[in-house]
């Protein structure tokens, strides 16, 4: 018995030190930021040699301090790349939708939790087990919709004929498998991501305004935000476009999407210079552009992931910066380009970088920035994360079973000598 306790002990100390080390993975204990705290110059340095590292088409590098540009870099393997250079934004363009369902809110005509069946005339959610009275444009924002499609939006040749937005929520085109937009789970019980929703929130919006949805979103955010060539328009068909690139470099194929609302949103550099800065210092004198308190909700935590927030309205949050605030934005990719946009509340510092040619790059640039600012690695690297608890916890286990051994050995040597 008193062997069973001991190895009980042993077991129970292991597991925790295991838990430890996860936590401590999750916090940041065991990452080294690619620069000091602090240390901006060191910061970029480290950046733009993992940029000239990495970088197979395009990269777009832009960062902001207090507000303000404080470095912005253009690397390009063939173009010419500047701060007016469309890029295809992939699921960035969320952010958008949810700043412009927003302003719906603001004016009244929007209830964030109202049910979205209030709003639709022109196509219904399709029966499931469940309510669908329940969803609500809060939780379509959010991914707690219950919606289970999990799109990621497939690519459209460009002289194929995109659907109608009906057509394109009774079938639509994934970029891999087959879904359907439909109920799968309780409403508002889970978090799960489903760019679905997002199409049924652009066509919230055209029911509420009358308009179609790229028109409204041109008026009421871009016009008011001086955003001059933000655009849903195919980007094959524009001047100064960033092209599309593999990753292997080699020029391939400008896709087109049918979700404007989910991943059809092209912006340049300066365009999203003025959204960051719209984002992060709002007015309230100016009703055109979003009050603070929308931009507060926006980033209020709604999903969760293994018990941390990641998701607020329309928003990522990235990583905590106090115990109610968030450092926020949102990521995009669509092969093959990649985009991140993160923005620190706190002090109004922010990071760009868009990229064709890489399916991670501008994600990975945009951690290092996250866990530069913060000391915490953001929840798109919790893989990253959790792997770098591995070296302490194989050294921590080692140590307790020493530890464990040594006393082992001791105590029965004390038997012995009685």
């Amino acid at each position: 018995m008193k062997y069973v306790k001991g190895i009980l002990t042993l077991l129970g100390v292991t597991l925790l030190w295991i838990a430890i080390s996860v936590y401590g993975a999750l916090s940041g204990w065991w990452l080294s930021s690619i620069a000091p705290k602090g240390d901006t110059q060191a910061f970029v340095s480290a950046i733009k040699e993992k940029i000239h590292a990495e970088n197979k088409g395009n990269t777009a590098f832009i960062l902001i301090k207090n507000g303000e540009v404080i470095e912005e870099d253009y690397f390009a393997s063939v173009d010419t790349v500047d701060r007016n250079t469309l890029f295809p934004l992939a699921s960035m363009s969320k952010l958008f939708t949810a700043y412009g369902v927003m302003q719906l809110v603001e004016a009244g005509k929007i209830d964030l939790d109202a049910p979205i069946s209030t709003y639709l005339t022109r196509w219904q959610l399709p029966e499931s087990d469940f309510d669908n009275n329940k969803v609500t444009m809060r939780q379509l924002l959010s991914h707690t919709s219950g919606l289970t499609d999990g799109l990621g939006f497939g690519d459209y040749e460009p002289n194929e004929v995109i659907p109608t937005l009906e057509e394109s929520l009774s079938n639509p085109r994934a970029s891999s498998g087959i879904r359907t937009i439909k109920l799968g789970i309780e409403p508002g019980t889970e978090w799960k991501y489903s760019g679905g929703g997002y199409l049924v929130a652009q066509l919230v919006v055209e029911e509420i305004t009358g308009m179609d949805f790229d028109s409204w979103m041109q008026q009421k955010v871009f016009v008011p935000l001086k955003m001059t060539r933000s655009t849903y328009e195919y980007l094959g068909d524009l001047e100064n476009i960033s092209k599309s690139y593999n990753s292997d470099g080699e020029l391939s194929t400008i896709y087109r999407y049918a979700s404007s609302a989910a991943t059809g949103l092209s912006s340049t550099p300066a365009d999203l210079i003025k959204f960051v800065q719209a984002l992060s210092q709002p007015t309230s004198d100016n009703h055109d552009v979003l009050s603070y308190n929308s931009i507060e909700i926006m980033r209020q935590p709604i999903g969760e992931k293994m018990g941390a927030a990641i998701w607020g309205i329309g928003t990522m949050l990235y990583a905590p910066i106090s115990d109610r605030d968030f450092v926020f934005g949102h990521d995009g990719a669509n092969e093959p380009a990649n985009t991140a946009l993160r923005i620190n509340p706190e002090n109004g510092d922010a990071i760009i970088v868009l990229v064709t040619g890489s399916q991670l790059l501008a994600t990975s640039v945009a951690y290092e920035w996250t866990l530069w600012q913060t000391g915490y690695p953001d929840f798109l690297m919790f893989e990253k994360a959790l792997n770098s608890a591995l070296t302490p916890s194989v050294i921590g286990i080692v140590f307790i079973f020493l530890c464990y051994l040594m006393f082992f050995l001791k105590q029965r040597n004390k038997s012995r000598k009685i």
